[in-house]
């Protein structure tokens, strides 16, 4: 009787496009054991980036709590907030009675994972240092969700996206780029960024992409020694000040790209994120350095 159960509720799963998952001992991208339930039903996401990955494989009505800014798909902004993913409000966490929680490495306080690890919440922390690795990730959070045929053909056509870019670019001339993410003062990326990574990928190269620092300040004595032939601006000042930068930028004519008319503005949410809309991010990036191949 059993059997017929347990086949009887594989066959529910199937059908609403959901894999079976039983209750597992999972490593996280940390190299932590975590128990994870059955088909976790109840999910709080620890960074904005983990929620466009859950809506993105078909998991925004498991949600119960995101972090602040997690704002795609619009729904998310209608999730019970939970904090900053740095200064979670456990409190808030405890009264959404999660059956799973998953954090991000690179953002969340290790203290707070392991406060709600304490309390007896299983917790499954990413951990992704390139776009590539973001594939892992997508694979990762299908595995415990139960929804690993959603992340397979989601990773599938994401990569498809990404071969079809390098084989553009290959072998081409790479523009010289820099990357501005602060306005004042001035501050760009450095080799341990998603943009560092977004940039190669993209057919360009990064002018502080040997800087260990991850956001080094740049003075305009360095941008200007270096001529960046592309000027990249991310929008994450909220108030606007990007357009005002890019107009500011007109008056220095020596620099290649103030002079041939290359300065954009690009979405900071395309490009900041390590989920699968950093391939929109990569896309855009394309065409912003190559326009002669990404039409």
């Amino acid at each position: 009787m059993k059997t017929i159960l347990t086949l009887l509720f594989a066959c529910i799963f199937v059908i609403m496009g959901v894999d079976t998952v039983l209750p597992a001992v999972y490593m996280d991208e940390m190299g932590r054991r975590v128990d994870i339930p059955s088909l976790p039903k109840r999910i709080i996401s620890l960074a904005p980036s983990i929620t466009e990955t859950l809506y993105y494989l078909n998991l925004g009505g498991r949600i119960v709590g995101v972090t602040e800014f997690s704002n795609y798909p619009d729904e998310a902004k209608r999730k019970p907030n939970v904090g900053s993913y740095i200064n979670l409000n456990i409190e808030k966490i405890i009264s959404l009675k999660p059956d799973l929680i998953i954090a991000i490495a690179d953002g969340n306080k290790k203290e707070s994972v392991d406060a709600l690890e304490r309390l007896g919440y299983s917790v499954y922390a990413i951990n992704p240092r390139c776009v590539k690795d973001i594939f892992q990730t997508i694979d990762n959070i299908g595995k415990i969700t139960g929804c690993v045929g959603r992340a397979s053909r989601l990773i599938k056509e994401l990569k498809s996206r990404v071969n079809y870019i390098e084989s553009r670019i290959k072998g081409i001339e790479m523009p010289r780029v820099f990357f501005q993410i602060g306005i004042n003062p001035v501050v760009t990326v450095g080799k341990d960024t998603f943009h560092n990574d977004l940039i190669k990928m993209a057919g360009g190269l990064n002018i502080s992409g040997n800087e260990k620092a991850k956001y080094p300040r740049y003075s305009m004595e360095e941008i200007l020694l270096n001529t960046p032939d592309i000027i990249i601006i991310s929008s994450m000042d909220r108030g606007g000040g990007f357009d005002r930068k890019k107009r500011e930028w007109m008056k220095w004519k020596s620099i290649p790209a103030v002079k041939n008319g290359r300065i954009y503005v690009i979405d900071s949410d395309l490009v900041d994120h390590p989920s699968p809309r950093i391939i929109n991010g990569l896309e855009e990036l394309s065409r912003l350095i190559h326009p002669e191949l990404f039409k």
